[in-house]
Parts: C-alpha cells; sequence; structure tokens
C-alpha cells in the first residue's frame, strides 16, 4: 500500500500504460480519476479497477481545467498527476510528416503537458506538495530513423521535466519522468509500421533483455516514483527499456 492515503490523475488512462499505472495505483491504494478522450476504454478500466472516469482532451484547456476541479472535488487535494496520454506516428522521412500529423503531435506530446502544468502546478504549491510524471520515451534518448517528428516530442518531455523539476523543487513539488522503451501496447504497430514477426524480431534485437516492455513494467516504475520512497528523487528521466539506452 505504497500510495495510501493518495489521490491521483492519469491521462490516457484507458489503455497501454496509462491502463498499467493506474491499475498499480490502484492496488498500492491511492484514489484515480482516468482521464481519457476514448470514453469506452475509460468506462472498461474504471469498470475493473474501482477508479473514476473523465472524458478529456488534454489538447484543451478547458477540459484540462475540468479534469483538475473534479479531480479536487471528488478527492479534496491532489497528490499525483500522471501526464501519460501520447501519439506517435508511422515511420517515414523526416519531410514526409504532414502538417497535421506534426501539429497532433505537438498538441498531444507538448502543449497538453503546458496545459496540465498551468493547472497543476498553483494547486499543488497552495499545498506544498504534488508529484508530476511525465512519461516521455526512449525515443527522447536515443532516437530511431524515420521517427523524427516524435522523437523531438520525447526530447522535449525530458527537458521539460528537468525544467520542472529545478524551478518547484523549492515548494516541495516532485517532476519525474518515464522513459519506455516500445511496448506491448497499441501504439506498438505505430511505431513499427507494421506488426508482422519479422518487423517484431528487428526491434526486440535492439533491447538486451529481450523482450518489449510492459504496461505492468510501467505501472511498478511510476509507483515507485510517484510514492514516498522516492522522496529524494526529482528531475530524472529513468530509462524503463530492458536496456535499450546502453
Amino acid at each position: 500500500m505504497r500510495l495510501d492515503g493518495k489521490s491521483a490523475i492519469v491521462t490516457g488512462g484507458g489503455s497501454g500504460f496509462g491502463e498499467g499505472i493506474v491499475k498499480k495505483f490502484i492496488a498500492e491504494g491511492a484514489r484515480v480519476l482516468i482521464a481519457d478522450r476514448d470514453e469506452t476504454n475509460a468506462k472498461r478500466v474504471a469498470q475493473t479497477t474501482g477508479a473514476s472516469w473523465l472524458r478529456v482532451d488534454v489538447t484543451r484547456s478547458a477540459d484540462v481545467k475540468a479534469m483538475l476541479d473534479a479531480a479536487q472535488t471528488e478527492f479534496g487535494d491532489l497528490n499525483i498527476l500522471v501526464n501519460n496520454a501520447g501519439v506517435g506516428h508511422l515511420p517515414q522521412p523526416l519531410e514526409g510528416l504532414t502538417e497535421d500529423e506534426f501539429d497532433r503531435i505537438v498538441a498531444v506530446n507538448i502543449k497538453a503537458i503546458y496545459l496540465a502544468a498551468k493547472e497543476v502546478v498553483p494547486r499543488f504549491k497552495a499545498t506544498k506538495q504534488g508529484v508530476i510524471l511525465n512519461i516521455a520515451s526512449t525515443a527522447g534518448v536515443s532516437p530511431r530513423p524515420r521517427l523524427a517528428w516524435y522523437n523531438a516530442s520525447k526530447g522535449w518531455v525530458i527537458t521539460a521535466t528537468r525544467a520542472m523539476a529545478v524551478e518547484l523543487a523549492p515548494f516541495g513539488i516532485r517532476v519525474n519522468a518515464l522513459n519506455p522503451v516500445a511496448g506491448e501496447t497499441p501504439m506498438l504497430k505505430t511505431f513499427m509500421g507494421e506488426d508482422t514477426p519479422e518487423m517484431r524480431a528487428k526491434f526486440l534485437s535492439t533491447i538486451p533483455l529481450g523482450r518489449f516492455s510492459t504496461p505492468e513494467d510501467l505501472g511498478n516504475a511510476a509507483c515507485f516514483l510517484c510514492s514516498d520512497e522516492a522522496s529524494m528523487i526529482t528531475g530524472v528521466a529513468m530509462e524503463v527499456d530492458g536496456g535499450r539506452c546502453i
């Protein structure tokens, strides 16, 4: 019960890594609000875990404010915000990505963290506590070819995490990130371009431990960084990657 008595928001909590984080947080005693634009999956995870859910488009400031207001109404003080929602793009030459696709990457992977910070930081400052966990990627550390703009967006998340951590530390607020390698999530096919045994073997050959990351792996790492056990840890971007970035 490492998160007993704590409350959390997990964006994109209806599937993939977000679902794994929600399940782990609930198992460790937290109260959780799933914020996801996919109502079907959000309801499914809420029903199986006992979490609450709210339809949220993390790229819209009004939705993000409503998300924070709903969590504060339900939980009182909020303790943890996990910025997990993210999107990728199909492998392609960097000059081939359309402007609309680029704008979508920026909106979900970058702007959403900015919008969430504008809403949650004043609330955390008021209570002199809080943990923000941003889900970045090994793509921001060791970029793969043909994923240039996704790589760049996750590099931004890592730098933003460090900048936030050093600025917010005097207020008792910790900010960390996780860098998962490609995982068994709905986004895997997007990164690979096609989900075939040959393409999986190619990806796995770059991971020393020889497997993809799982939602459970991310849930375990997130639980540690958001718990009081990590009270001296801020500004880190921890790889959960089976050795991929070595």
